[in-house]
Order: C-alpha cells, then structure tokens, then sequence
C-alpha cells in the first residue's frame, strides 16, 4: 500500500512545481506512473493555448477618399501650370517642393530620426516648420515610425513593409489600419531624446492648428497678394500639387528604394540603391548603404553633392556653426562591411541604439563638433 501512495504524492509534488515555476513553458517530464497515458501527463503551457489573433485588414475609407480627393486635384493642378496658371507660381511651389522635402530629409530623417548630426535651436526651428510645410505627422510620431521601420525592416512590426508589396510599401500602408505589430514594437522605441525637445513638443501640441496655415493656407495666399495669381490656381499648384508631390517623393523612398536597385553593401536586405529615387527625393535613395550605415549624415557613401542636396544642405549649416557633430563612415569601415556583405542583422534606428555596434561608434568620422 505504501508504494501507490508513494507514487500519487511525488507525481502530485511534480505537477505543482511544473505549474509553480515561472521559468518553464513547457509542462511534460516524460515520466509514466501507474494508470497514466502520454495524453495524461501533457500539459500545455498557456502561451501555447492561445493562439495569436489574426491579422485582419481593416481599410480606413477616410484616408481613401482623402487621397483620392488629393490626387485627382494635384492634376488639375498639373494641368493649370500649362494653360492659366504664372510662371512665377510654378517656380514658387518648386521652391516649397525644396523646403518641405529638407523638413522630412534633414529634419524628420536624419537629424531626429536618426540623430546622425546635431543641430543648435536655430536650425530645429527652421527644420521645424519645413516639417510642417511637408504635413506627414508631427516629427515625433514620424521618427517613431521611421525607427519602428529600421529595427524591424520587412516584417509585420515594419508600418510600411515592402514585403506586402509595391503598392502597400508606397501608399496602401496609409489608406488601412496599422498591423498590431507595428503599434505594440513602437511602444519599446526610446523617444526621449525628442520628447524633450520643446520645439517638437510645440509642433506636435498645435500641429492640427500650425500645420493647416503652414501647409495650405500661406501657399495660396502669397501668390494672391504677392503677384497677383487666382485663388484657384494659389490653391492647386503651390499648396494641393506641391504636397502631393512631397508626398509621393517620400512614399518612393519605402516602395521603389525597397525593391528595385542594386545592393553594394547589404545583399541580405531589401533597400536598394536607387539613383532616381535619389533624384527626387532629395539624396534619400541609396537606402541599401543608408539601411546598413543610418547614423551616416549623407546616407550615402557619395564625396559630393550628386542626387544629395540635403548633404549640401547640413553641411551649409555646419559651416555656419549651426549644425555640428556630423557622423559619417570611414572608408575603412565601408570597405570591411562591402567584403563582408552582412547578414540582414544590422538593426539599429540610428546613432546610440543600444544594439549599434561599439566599434561603429569607435571608428564614426565626427566633424563640425560643438566647442566646449
């Protein structure tokens, strides 16, 4: 008698501390005792239980329609360029197109994003409201996207995942609701270094009040009163065209710098070196050396301005004192990583991740430094 009672006290003993402690996920011991089955004595972890929901697709129709709207208007836009609107209109929305394109490049991108420089107040408040011009989110949400997008490229986590396809990567990710990833991944990026920048909580408290007057309302009115230009023709070149082409400069960026190019550096990775996406979106396109290197200020491995006028741009204003500094890669660093190719790994948002490589932050070129 003293043995089966034996057994059923240590197999009790067993089963509590299989549930007791916190460490295990997995419950069988492979142990039979008298009367038991293998069904018996499996016990399925509660992580195991559930099962992760599935992804639903879940179309945001206002987004669509808005879209639609914006796109459709941005050709009539095109279209009064050619047969009503003054030359002078269409130089001025170039000229816009310029600004708000270095608020995403040089502000949202590199410099907050990133941090692959620094900047003194002057030039964040300049950066600032080409920002608000450009009108895609308030820097903050934007670089918290954007270091979501370089910890977790070409995954669910990732808000505009090229994998999904071209359409998606370039403008589908913006007409449906976020994957559950890309919210749940965003909450463990570290924002505090911008959240306690005053500029940006400015922007982000009044954004909904700043960015309509920056964006919209001042582009048409200057034309008016300035040289005398319709408010028909104000409204759909500088303010409706100008944007939407700032716009689908930038979607290019996650869509065709994602899928078509050459790929030097990383051939593990999607990003791709793309020379007109380069064009166009300021020198944001080599994104396969811009992918493995996202602290570099020039992202891109260029000695000269080509297809880069934001390069040209901070080192403007490191000249004048007000930006400082600039981290780039040795060609040392460049040459190792070229032989080496990667192994897609390389996840880092940008200058002080905790997962960037010491040795990267070791061999980093800093120019322009702040005088102490």
């Amino acid at each position: 008698m003293f043995f089966p009672s034996a057994c059923r006290l240590f197999r009790f003993i067993v089963r509590t501390r299989v549930r007791m402690s916190p460490n295990i996920t997995s419950a069988p011991t492979g142990v039979l005792f008298e009367g038991e089955t293998v069904e018996d004595t499996t016990i399925v972890a509660p992580e195991i239980q559930k099962e992760k929901p599935q992804y639903v697709r879940q179309i945001v129709w206002r987004n669509v329609i808005i879209f639609v709207y914006l796109h459709l208007t941005a050709l009539h836009g095109f279209y009064r360029i050619f047969t009503s609107a003054k030359l002078t209109t269409t130089i001025f929305a170039f000229f816009l197109y310029q600004l708000s394109g270095l608020g995403i490049t040089a502000g949202a991108h590199r410099l907050w994003a990133h941090k692959s420089y620094k900047a003194k107040w002057q030039l964040r408040l300049l950066l600032t409201t080409f920002n608000t011009l450009a009108f895609q989110d308030a820097v903050l949400d934007w670089a918290r996207d954007h270091r979501v997008h370089h910890k977790y490229s070409e995954t669910d986590a990732d808000p505009h995942n090229a994998k999904r396809g071209f359409f998606f990567a370039h403008v589908g990710w913006l007409l449906c609701r976020k994957h559950p990833d890309v919210k749940q991944k965003g909450k463990g990026i570290d924002l505090s270094d911008l959240e306690s920048d005053p500029i940006l909580a400015f922007q982000r408290k009044y954004y909904m009040f700043i960015m309509p007057l920056i964006c919209f309302i001042l582009p048409t009115v200057i034309p008016v009163f300035c040289w005398d230009e319709t408010w028909s023709n104000a409204y759909l070149i500088p303010a409706v065209l100008r944007y939407v082409v700032t716009l689908n400069a930038t979607w290019l960026v996650n869509s065709a710098a994602h899928l078509f190019g050459s790929k030097p550096y990383d051939k593990f990775i999607n990003p791709s070196e793309n020379g007109g996406v380069a064009f166009v979106a300021l020198g944001e396109g080599w994104h396969n050396y811009h992918h493995v290197f996202p602290w570099d200020y020039k992202t891109a491995e260029l000695g000269n301005y080509r297809c880069n006028l934001t390069t040209a741009f901070i080192d403007f204003f490191a000249k004048i004192g007000w930006a400082y500094d600039l981290k780039s890669v040795s060609t040392d660093m460049v040459r190792k990583r070229v032989e080496r190719t990667g192994d897609g790994s390389h996840e880092v948002w940008g200058w002080g991740d905790k997962d960037q490589p010491q040795e990267e932050r070791e061999g980093a070129i800093i120019t322009h430094q702040k005088a102490q």
